[in-house]
């Protein structure tokens, strides 16, 4: 059997750091694969004038995964932008998938156990702005294309995953001809899943009500913008933001990344969680269809957090980075 071929970028800040901890519990489920190590970010920048420099692109592109760890996107340097937004559009990644859980011995602000599916190519992050002496326009785009797929992803996520409901999330009384598309798009791809309960809510609203009882939800999909808005909101709720793993997946290529930033401030001082770099490799491992390695990693994160040893600062423990990461690989 041939090994899968990942590739790994691990990033500014805290990235190199939070993906060695999820490299160290791949090794240690066994898991085989050949790791193609590539660039992209603000070091990338400085090394290759670019933050995606074409060879990660087609590294990617050639891999059967990627683990992405994070990456610094500073204001002020012009012709900069996000490679992992970059990433997104070139792969055509159009599907973002978060899973939102709150874990026993972590405080949460309520229970929650969700799926957020946001639009990932398009939107408020299409990149296309217009500047003019005195204003600035950016430009939302919504196709029908974008919006049955993604939709259609939800939906099949669902049923997949034995749920019962979909809510889709959109702005369609105000946006009424972009969002009144995504809306329309949602109640049409809704028929083929007679067997799924769909149900909408306004942006706002759905804000709201993911504070006051977010056990209501099982899958929510939306736009691009209000899906890394609400998603990041969740990961609140469930806790803390660093237990937050996600994965960009288009039809062919795929990437995996802890949702939190590059953290500059403790970049190098093992202070950082790893856990949401080791959620986003366990579901690189449901991706290739590696369920068994994928569900002793959950196990053992689960148990790590239950039992309250050796958490790092943000769960209100002392533990190093590399502790943390010792304590789950036990665990396994």
């Amino acid at each position: 059997m041939t090994n899968s071929k990942i590739t790994v970028i691990k990033g500014d800040g805290i990235g190199p750091e939070v993906v060695d901890s999820a490299l160290s519990v791949l090794n240690a489920v066994s898991f085989k694969a050949d790791f193609i190590e590539a660039e992209a970010g603000l070091a990338a920048w400085k090394k290759y004038g670019t933050p995606l420099p074409e060879k990660t692109v087609q590294s990617v592109l050639e891999s059967d995964s990627c683990l992405f760890g994070s990456v610094t996107t500073p204001f002020g340097i012009k012709n900069y932008s996000s490679p992992i937004v970059a990433l997104r559009k070139k792969l055509d990644l159009y599907a973002n998938l978060r899973p939102i859980k709150s874990f026993e011995g972590v405080d949460s602000v309520k229970k929650i156990n969700l799926f957020i599916v946001r639009e990932n190519t398009e939107g408020l992050y299409s990149g296309i702005e217009e500047e003019f002496e005195d204003r600035v326009h950016a430009i939302r785009v919504v196709s029908r294309k974008a919006s049955e797929r993604i939709v259609l992803f939800a939906f099949a996520l669902a049923r997949k995953r034995n749920l019962n409901r979909v809510t889709v999330v959109h702005k369609a009384n105000i946006l009424r001809k972009s969002d009144g598309l995504f809306r329309d798009t949602a109640l049409e791809v809704h028929k083929s899943f007679p067997d799924i309960i769909m149900d909408e809510m306004i942006v706002d609203a759905m804000a709201m009500d993911l504070i006051r009882q977010p056990e209501k939800y099982e899958v929510i999909v939306t736009t691009n913008l209000f899906g890394d808005i609400l998603s990041d909101e969740a990961g609140q709720i469930a806790g803390s933001f660093a237990l937050s793993p996600s994965g960009n997946i288009g039809d062919k290529n795929s990437v995996f990344e802890p949702v939190h930033g590059s953290a500059p401030d403790i970049a190098g001082k093992d202070k950082a969680n790893p856990v949401a770099a080791i959620l986003a490799a366990k579901m690189l491992l449901e991706h290739l269809n590696e369920n068994e390695k994928a569900l002793k990693i959950e196990n053992a994160v689960e148990a790590y957090l239950r039992n309250g040893k050796k958490l790092t600062a943000d769960l209100k423990g002392t533990a190093t980075t590399k502790q943390a990461t010792e304590e789950i690989i036990s665990l396994l």
